[in-house]
């Protein structure tokens, strides 16, 4: 198999209007579609699908894993951030490679701004 590209990554909610709010007010990303139970959002080069479970039946659950949004400056984002109300958890993480801010969305989905400041190894 020979995966092309990621088409969209989807998460959970039980609020379309307060996921929508959050998605494309608090954090600004464009909105490419929505619907009665779903909701799609540009980020960066692949969609963002928010959906809610209960549409098919199913239980809903947040996604602790993470997203990653890759920002041009990860102190300035969130600052940004914290301006519009988002509670970051923890401090800003430097691992020598990267910087890391960890926040949720308003259904515990976890998310992260995320910059690589170090070369990749060739």
């Amino acid at each position: 198999m020979k995966v092309e590209l990621v088409d969209f990554v989807g998460f959970l909610t039980q609020d379309i209007p307060r996921a929508r709010a959050f998605y494309a007010e608090t954090l600004g990303l464009p909105l490419e579609t929505e619907g009665e139970w779903d909701l799609e959002f540009t980020a960066g080069q692949v969609t963002l699908d928010i959906w809610n479970p209960a549409q098919i039946g199913q239980p809903f659950a947040p996604s602790p894993a993470g997203l990653a949004l890759k920002v041009a400056d990860v102190a300035a984002a969130r600052a940004e951030l914290e301006g519009r109300g988002v509670v970051f958890d923890g401090e800003t993480v430097d691992t020598g490679v990267c910087h890391m801010a960890f926040f949720k969305d308003p259904d515990e989905n976890v998310l992260m701004l995320h910059r690589r400041y170090a070369p990749y190894p060739d």
